[in-house]
């Protein structure tokens, strides 16, 4: 029997009513990007790229170009100020090309096939008006395609995920090393740039599967075996960690009888999203909340879904979102609850997961803490069921709703009931009244 947390058919807190189903894709749909306040773009395995309008469900282009599954997507608009704002999109795929698009004509602006390997991660840095290719090289190049410079070959592995770091710099995930690279203009050239090596981190035990940027200060990576770092993102060095070893040699205060039962893609950090004070940890089939300035989980549930959680968001009214490869999307609510004396705080992915004895003085210093310290937990209160395959990641759209996107080829777009309802009415009334003062005229 499944542990997961269920809600009943009466979800009062979950406005998603009613949804529209948006056709067109013929295989998985792994990635959705916000173009901007309305319109969005999808692409997956069968190579195609479309553009949605977010409030109409409307398919607005859809792009051909590659020939093989699209691994990676990002959004550029220029911000060349002697032009128009442009919005633009940037794809790869393993054909190893990658186009940039034009999402207000749908047109193909420029493509590059001088890739060795498969693109797997792009980044935009706005502020350089750059973006940057990772795969076997880390590449740098203008919004004209134009390749300003790149690393020499890393390893086979290649680049799994980027992130941008203050002072020109950026962090790439290399299997379980995190590098550090700087940017910097050419002196002799305007245009010309170079891209230097900085600092490698070997901290982390196993791949690194998940990198977010917290702020200007702060930035978190979590890898296959659910350890998550938090890093100091000016000089790199490791502010605190949360790390769940099953090797009792690792870490000798775990006595040698008590085994890891979870495989390790049941501990795997699939994703990190951050709302500044918070980290928001999909691992495994559940989702953990790691507060930044206490250093340690204050809320978590183990088994949010029936399969391995693949992305999870934020909310701005303390609530989450988080989508499964069981197919559901669940919302949840952070809430703050009252202990009991006698309820010690759990203090680490150890006694998270409920193996590990905690002894007496760390029992009496989290006794001590919780007079102190709210004690946080998530409570479900919504349940969208929609897709029949594992949903891959959503976007958010405040007022005009959800977007998913799942395996079965679909993207779902979950709408506010109230909202959509009081929208006709107001449409039928419009009309009403102008069909009323036609007749008065007439």
């Amino acid at each position: 029997k499944s542990s997961v947390q269920t809600i009943g058919e009466e979800q009062i807190q979950n406005p998603y009513t009613e949804l529209l189903v948006l056709k067109g894709h013929q295989d998985i749909v792994r990635f959705l990007v916000q173009i901007d306040d309305c319109r969005f773009a999808s692409a997956g395995d069968d190579g195609i790229i479309f553009l949605w309008n977010a409030q109409t469900g409307e398919k607005l282009y859809e792009l051909h170009g590659h020939t093989h599954k699209i691994t990676a997507i990002a959004p550029f608009s220029s911000s060349d100020v002697t032009e128009e704002k442009t919005d633009l999109i940037i794809t790869a795929s393993a054909d190893r090309t990658v186009i940039v698009w034009d999402c207000t004509s749908g047109r193909q602006v420029q493509k590059v096939s001088c890739f060795h390997s498969t693109v797997k991660c792009l980044t935009v840095l706005q502020r350089l008006n750059v973006w940057l290719s990772g795969g076997s090289d880390l590449c740098v190049w203008n919004r004209n395609l134009d390749l300003l410079c790149k690393t020499s070959h890393l390893t086979d592995a290649g680049i799994s995920a980027l992130v941008e770091l203050p002072k020109n710099c950026v962090a790439a995930a290399v299997g379980k090393e995190l590098i550090i690279f700087r940017l910097s203009a050419s002196n002799n050239e305007s245009e010309g740039w170079n891209i230097l090596e900085v600092k490698r981190l070997v901290d982390h035990q196993d791949n690194i599967s998940s990198l977010v940027s917290v702020n200007d200060l702060t930035f978190v990576t979590g890898s296959h075996i659910g350890e998550l770092i938090v890093w100091d993102a000016i000089d790199w060095t490791k502010q605190a960690s949360e790390c769940n070893f099953w090797d009792s040699s690792v870490h000798p205060d775990v006595q040698p009888e008590i085994k890891l039962s979870q495989s390790p893609h049941e501990t795997s950090v699939q994703h990190l999203t951050s709302d500044e004070e918070c980290v928001f940890a999909a691992v495994g089939k559940g989702i953990y909340v790691y507060n930044l300035q206490m250093k340690r989980v204050i809320a978590c549930q183990r088994t949010a879904h029936d399969s391995s959680v693949l992305h999870i968001e934020k909310l701005p009214n303390r609530q989450l979102i988080s989508c499964s490869e069981d197919g559901s999307v669940r919302i949840w609510e952070l809430r703050e609850k009252q202990q009991l004396p006698a309820e010690p705080v759990p203090t680490g992915f150890f006694n998270m997961w409920g193996f590990g004895r905690a002894n007496k003085q760390a029992n009496q210093a989290a006794k001590k803490m919780q007079e102190n310290t709210p004690v946080y937990f998530l409570e479900l209160v919504g349940d969208l069921i929609g897709h029949s395959s594992a949903v891959q990641m959503f976007l958010y759209f405040g007022e005009l709703g959800l977007a998913t996107c799942s395996a079965d080829h679909l993207i779902i777009l979950w709408k506010d009931g109230e909202r959509e309802s009081s929208l006709r009415s107001l449409t039928l009334f419009k009309k009403l009244a102008q069909n009323g003062d036609l007749q008065l005229r007439l």
